[in-house]
């Protein structure tokens, strides 16, 4: 163009055109710098979005997890390892821009982000790789695995994972030469570029998280509407009968719905035409005494088909009691001083219709009590009934009351007489114990005396010996039998004062 034999003016006429030129292309890539910038704006303000979403999202598998923790559980396992290695990727991203943009003062000056030489010294080093640049590929890499691994290999997520975390070296359109994928998506590329590329990225890592957590919690949703998925559950009015009565009841589905409607129903082993507003209403003779099962199958049509919903359980016929049967757990003696476990049950009959009364005794539970003595030697249980055909029978069943009894002295949880070296039982504590006593009680010794043959006895407090008590065994010789007694101790959180601690002696073996 500027070339040949021309006249001066056409020479200048030429260069201001070049001139012009070069100015179209500078504001051309001025404003797509701007475009750039725009454009990872937008991505950032989805990303906050889909970020609230998912969090959302996750809150919702948590609860239904800790509702139903056999249907949900495995599937919040799953989505909060997702979660975890999507956090760990997305803010590895977050810090690489920090990184980029570190001494760039106005962060939305995007037409000054034109250059190249930053991520190009960060992430290349001649023909290789810088350890950052290693880096960025292994958390592609691994953000992908991981994510697969977690959701498993025939998973229908793993061409998409393959897809948006690709790192597979990129056909060159001009040269159709292979070239590798970070050279091909970073080297040379203007710093608004590869800023928006990584904020892409983070959308992708959003985006992934998304599209799983809803899969999984619509693929649970879509699985708890499939008929196929019901059981028939069996509810009886009362887990007990006598002869004569009539088992009542219903049989309703898992997930009840009063709007139900079977094609049919079969109950042991026969057509059963008694149904109504979702339950099957049982009314069947009781029979005789034994143990009888219900079993049937209900079924639903569903997509044109019929779908068998099986159902089954059990009950108890059983002779009228003519008195209620109390026992104690720990049998028929209760403890002044001790929290007493009582148990009392009337076969046949609900625990709501049975009282219970003496002096110290408390309902803990279904059919158990606790029972705290108080005075006196004895104490009788009284226990009333109605039975289901409105009778109703009582007694009274009498328990002695005892003390707890004495406990020994021990030393290496050794009692009577305990054999051991001089140097041993300076450093040994002194315990107390009730030897095959009921009861697993908390014995604390607070104090105990302490006689040396030849020495006069030492008080100790606390449970090992102090300086006058080394003292006085420094001088015992093999053989000579240690006597420890008139021991003081507790029971730790119970105020019952302990009758005696019997003593406990030590023969010295040198």
């Amino acid at each position: 163009m500027a070339g040949g034999k021309m006249s001066a003016r056409q020479k200048m006429i030429n260069l201001m055109y070049l001139v012009f030129i070069a100015m179209l292309a500078l504001n051309m890539s001025k404003e797509v710098l701007s475009a750039f910038g725009f454009m990872n704006e937008k991505l950032v303000e989805n990303n906050t979005s889909t970020t609230e979403k998912n969090a959302l999202a996750y809150e919702n598998l948590r609860t239904k997890a800790s509702e139903q923790p056999e249907k949900f559980g495995p599937l919040k396992e799953k989505a909060d390892k997702v979660k975890e290695h999507s956090l760990d990727f997305y803010q590895f991203l977050a810090g690489l821009k920090t990184s980029m943009t570190e001494k760039i003062e106005v962060k939305d000056d995007y037409e000054t982000m034109d250059k190249t030489d930053w991520l190009d010294a960060y992430f290349f080093k001649g023909d290789n790789y810088t350890a950052e640049g290693q880096e960025f590929l292994d958390k592609i890499n691994n953000y992908r695995t991981n994510v697969i691994k977690v959701l498993g290999s025939d998973s229908k997520f793993v061409p998409v994972l393959n897809s948006r975390f690709s790192t597979s070296d990129v056909i060159d359109d001009e040269t159709d030469k292979s070239v590798p994928f970070l050279r091909a998506r970073y080297e040379g590329f203007p710093m608004i570029a590869s800023l928006t590329n990584f904020t892409q990225i983070q959308a992708d890592i959003k985006n992934t998280e998304s599209d799983i957590i809803s899969d999984l919690l619509g693929g649970q949703l879509e699985s708890e509407v499939s008929m196929s998925n019901y059981n028939g559950v069996v509810q009886l009015d009362k887990n007990a009968f006598y002869p004569g009565d009539k088992v009542t009841g219903s049989v309703v589905l898992g997930r009840y719905d009063p709007s139900l409607k079977p094609s049919r129903v079969e109950l042991n082993g026969k057509k059963y035409d008694n149904f109504k507003d979702g339950s099957v209403i049982l009314d069947l003779n009781a029979g005789s005494v034994g143990e009888k099962d219900i079993k049937g199958t209900i079924y639903f049509m569903e997509n044109g088909e019929e779908v068998p919903v099986p159902f089954k359980s059990s009950y108890s016929v059983i002779s009228k009691p003519n008195a209620p049967v109390v026992s104690a757990d720990k049998m028929n003696v209760v403890y002044r001083g001790l929290p007493n476990p009582i148990s009392i049950s009337l076969p046949g009959v609900p625990d709501k219709d049975v009282r219970a009364s003496a002096p110290g005794l408390q309902k803990t539970g279904s059919g158990k009590y606790i029972m705290n003595p108080k005075a006196g030697n004895t104490v009788n249980i009284s226990v009333s009934a109605k039975l289901a055909d409105g009778k109703n029978v009582s007694t009274n069943t009498p328990f002695r009351i005892k003390d707890i009894p004495a406990a020994m002295g021990t030393v290496r949880g050794q009692y009577g007489t305990v054999r051991m070296p001089k140097s041993g039982l300076a450093n040994t504590p002194v315990g107390a114990g009730l030897p095959d006593f009921l009861f697993d009680l908390d014995l604390q010794v607070t104090s105990f005396k302490v006689k040396v043959p030849g020495q006069l006895a030492i008080i100790v407090s606390g449970t090992k010996f102090n300086a006058s008590a080394k003292k006085a065994l420094s001088k015992a010789r093999r053989g000579d039998i240690i006597t420890i007694y008139d021991i003081k101790a507790v029971i730790k959180n119970n105020s019952y004062k302990l009758k005696k601690v019997l003593p406990v002696n030590i023969e010295l073996t040198n």
